[in-house]
């Protein structure tokens, strides 16, 4: 059963820079494209990114496009999220899910992480 986990959150300070990762365990995360979503307090989960299943094609929403960049380490089980000049604004649990098919709304994709808090100081 494909297990994912996210290291890499915390705290850092506007304008700053912070790395996540994906990390798989118990299955391959090849032929799976993956989502970023992030929730933060009182709000709706919001749809961050969509990393194709080669890591070829990217996508952001408006809010991130520019300053995040995901990509993927096939042979480390891994997908990444760099996140760069970080506003207040992106404090949210990020979490990743997997699936065939990365869809917006986190719909028909099956398998989620617990999460990271990232916490952006004004």
């Amino acid at each position: 059963q494909l297990q994912l986990v996210e290291p890499g959150g915390g705290l850092v300070h506007t304008g700053g820079s912070l790395s996540l990762s994906c990390v798989a365990s118990g299955s391959t995360l090849d032929g799976k494209a993956i989502g970023w979503f992030r929730q933060a307090p009182g709000k709706e989960r919001e749809w961050v990114s969509c990393i194709s299943r080669t890591g070829e094609i990217t996508n952001y929403s408006d809010s991130v496009k520019g300053r995040f960049t995901g990509s993927r380490d096939h042979a480390k089980n891994t997908v990444y999220l760099q996140m760069n000049s970080l506003k207040p604004e992106d404090t949210a649990v990020y979490t990743c899910a997997a699936d065939t098919h990365c869809t917006r709304s986190g719909s028909r994709m099956n398998y989620w992480g617990k999460g990271t808090l990232v916490t952006v100081s004004s």
